[in-house]
């Protein structure tokens, strides 16, 4: 038998016990120095502030200068065929990011950068060099794209009485005209459409070439007489019902173009090569449009007898 001093004694004992183990437990899930975390310093604090700033602006500088050397020196003497070096190049750059860095900084701010310093510092020269492309390439900085279809492109049959127009507008490559007889789509043919530009559409060169079923090239030119003369008439039959849009949506923005394809077009198929030439900043700018116009003869109405 136990007496009441004994039993009393043991469970005392194993309290003290228990709560020894209980506060190693929690000696061990406290945050500090046992887990690894490194105590709060606010110098180092800002030291390393200071150095993150001045790594972000040096990387901008850098960018810019890459930027506009791309612009100003490499593309001038680069064509647009072997245009890729110039986007490859200066996003190589990148890895002359902490080249410069111990070039241009003191060994007291090096010291401070990390690997991810370097991480940031990519994606903050690629992201600086793609927008100082965009703004150097675009007007009114650079022009590189031609002039471009303003709407689209249109055909005009003058009989000598009236103007008829085709049923469909040029969107796509390719229009269709139905004739009555095989003799063709009589009287004058007009190909209307309008270019439209960022900058100085009016400087364009635009040649028209027409190539017939029988293999016939013939240079067309420009004449905005008709489209003068006749500019009621086709400002109303080529808008759209459900846009509103016209050849010329922009107004006096975009250069009209109105060419004589030819006189009484025979049946069958007729190419139209439409090259725009245009003396762009620093490349000459070049864009070519294939239209088909297919002139077909309508089939007679089936006999309901």
């Amino acid at each position: 038998m136990v007496d009441l001093n004994t039993a009393m004694a043991a469970a005392a004992g194993e309290r003290q016990k228990r709560m020894a183990d209980e506060g190693k437990e929690r000696k061990k899930r406290r945050s500090g120095s046992d887990l690894g975390i490194e105590a709060f310093d606010p110098v180092k604090h800002v030291t390393k502030e200071k150095a993150e700033t001045v790594s972000m602006w040096l990387v901008i500088a850098f960018s810019v200068v890459v930027s506009l050397l791309m612009r100003y020196v490499l593309m001038p003497r680069t064509s647009v065929e072997k245009s890729d070096i110039l986007y490859l190049a200066p996003l190589a750059a990148v890895f002359l990011i902490p080249q410069v860095h111990r070039l241009v900084l003191p060994a007291s701010l090096n010291e401070v950068y990390t690997k991810g310093t370097w991480f940031k510092a990519g994606f903050l020269h690629t992201f600086t060099f793609l927008a100082m492309a965009f703004l150097l390439v675009n007007p009114p900085l650079g022009d590189i794209v031609a002039p471009q279809l303003a709407d689209k492109w249109v055909l005009v049959q003058d009989d000598g009485e009236q103007l008829n127009f085709s049923q469909t507008k040029g969107a796509s490559s390719s229009l269709t005209w139905e004739v009555d007889s095989s003799a063709g789509l009589a009287g004058d043919i007009w190909l209307l459409f309008g270019l439209a530009d960022n900058l100085n559409v009016e400087g364009a060169n635009v040649t028209v070439e027409l190539t017939n079923n029988a293999g016939n090239n013939l240079l067309v030119q420009n004449n905005l007489d008709f489209w003068d003369n006749n500019s009621e008439s086709i400002a109303n039959n080529t808008s759209s019902s459900s846009s509103e849009s016209k050849l010329i949506p922009h107004g006096d923005l975009d250069q009209r173009f109105a060419l004589l394809l030819g006189t009484d077009l025979a049946v069958g198929e007729h190419q139209i090569t439409v090259r725009i030439l245009e003396q762009g900043d620093p490349w000459v700018n070049t864009r070519v449009y294939n239209w088909d116009l297919l002139i077909v003869e309508a089939l007679p109405e089936a006999d309901a007898s």
